[in-house]
């Protein structure tokens, strides 16, 4: 029997990849945001052992043997945090067979789990991870209902172990894209919640011979997918746009108290920020949508998210999605920040907008205080920059998740080492592998 066990242990030791181990690092004069909401500081010092921030300030002792990089004329961050986001869902979004977004002709919606998609090995992940990103959630989105199915947390690492944790949130879609998949109306989707929160608690507390309602809509394991919606475990978040939505959604609080909503888009939420404040309910959304594409968008500004903010919102920017990719995440936080500078537009100051893109969505998302912040405690994701983050032409030198140095191995930078020497000599280029 040992020597059974002693094959399967090194059957399982050759499947699995090889995890690297945390290494003791520390960054010594940079300029440090920490991404707490907290101004930048020049001159300090970030120290992580064991996976972990030990210390990030001015005046911080470096133990003996800790590897020391020097940061001088750099910017040390903790890594961005792309909410609700798509990556490791599809590779070609043409392409079907590639493409696990939605599940249209599923009998299933609120259960669809997103983790069994999550592919580690895509490219999106790595190509994201070099632009600076070292955790997201991840969302199912809607296929023939208004609910998509349940979110996940993830790391970036370049290993197989990618779900930091599983059913972190339920996404359902509500405004014109709710209407839609309900049936044509805005009515018609509200109705469609209600009677799915409504049916998932009268499941939740009956018996297990029980016998469920004979005009029940739900599949029995889309209303049990439900109950910890229902009693705040789960966070449900809901995409909305229009004001008139946003009130709509906030109003479900009187019936299901227990609720932790999180408000995903609200291109309008500017108009009715004050109620938004007063309800406590967060926002995740895109900073830069402007244009009344769509009747529900009509009251859309890039003043959005400092209106917001100055109303007492918690906001976050989100819908990393499509061609809306995590890695331009530092460039729309400092859109934010430029406009401060123009007349009559209401945007945020530098350390509020890199809060935006990393403690608050982190936050939001149930992980504040562990990710997204350059803290004690925290986890040990470091970023490295040649300048500003938020500048255009500043970029990542250096990833570090959980203490583990990060490879800038994408097929984007290997096709960008194919091509910078145009020698013609051998052809057709091929690469190692």
């Amino acid at each position: 029997m040992s020597r059974i066990l002693a094959f399967a242990a090194s059957l399982a030791a050759i499947a699995a990849p090889l995890a690297a181990s945390a290494q003791n690092l520390a960054v010594t004069n940079a300029t440090l945001a920490k991404g707490d909401g907290s101004e930048p500081v020049e001159g300090a010092t970030v120290l992580v052992q064991a996976g972990k921030v030990v210390a990030a300030g001015v005046g911080v002792a470096v133990p003996a043997g800790v590897e020391t990089v020097d940061g001088t004329g750099k910017w040390v961050t903790p890594g961005i945090f792309a909410a609700v986001s798509d990556m490791g869902l599809w590779d070609v979004q043409a392409v079907g067979d590639s493409n696990d977004l939605s599940a249209d002709k599923s009998p299933f919606n609120a259960s669809l789990d997103v983790v069994p998609a999550l592919n580690p090995a895509n490219e999106h992940i790595a190509v994201s991870r070099e632009g600076g990103v070292t955790r997201a959630s991840v969302t199912p989105f809607p296929g023939n209902a208004i609910f998509a199915g349940q979110g996940a947390l993830i790391d970036l690492g370049a290993d197989a172990g990618l779900v930091d944790k599983p059913r972190a949130f339920q996404f359902v879609v509500l405004g014109e894209g709710g209407a839609r998949e309900a049936g044509g109306s805005r009515m018609s989707a509200h109705v469609t919640l209600r009677n799915a929160l409504r049916e998932a608690k009268a499941l939740a507390g009956a018996s297990a011979s029980a016998e469920r309602a004979s005009d029940a809509l739900l599949t029995h394991a889309d209303a049990m997918a439900l109950a910890p919606v229902l009693s705040g475990e789960q966070a449900l978040y809901v995409h909305v746009e229009r004001a008139s939505d946003i009130r709509a959604v906030l109003a479900l609080k009187s019936e299901f108290p227990a609720l932790k909503l999180v408000l995903i888009g609200a291109s309008e939420g500017w108009m009715v920020a004050n109620e938004i404040a007063a309800s406590g309910v967060p926002v995740l959304t895109m900073p830069l949508r402007d244009l009344p594409e769509q009747f529900e968008v009509l009251g859309a500004t890039q003043s959005n998210v400092g209106r917001m903010v100055q109303a007492g919102v918690k906001v976050g920017i989100g819908l990393f999605v499509g061609d809306n990719q995590p890695r331009r995440a530092a460039e729309q936080a400092g859109n934010l920040v430029a406009l401060t500078k123009l007349p009559g537009a209401t945007g945020l100051t530098w350390a509020q907008a890199f809060a935006a893109i990393t403690s608050i969505p982190a936050e939001i998302s149930g992980m504040g205080g562990k990710e997204g912040v350059l803290a004690p405690g925290a986890v040990g994701d470091v970023v490295i920059w040649d300048g500003d983050p938020l500048e255009l032409s500043s970029a990542p030198e250096a990833v570090y998740i959980d203490g583990v140095k990060q490879p800038f191995d994408s097929h984007q930078a290997r096709l960008r080492e194919r091509y910078k020497d145009l020698d013609r000599t051998y052809l057709p280029k091929a690469y190692s592998w």
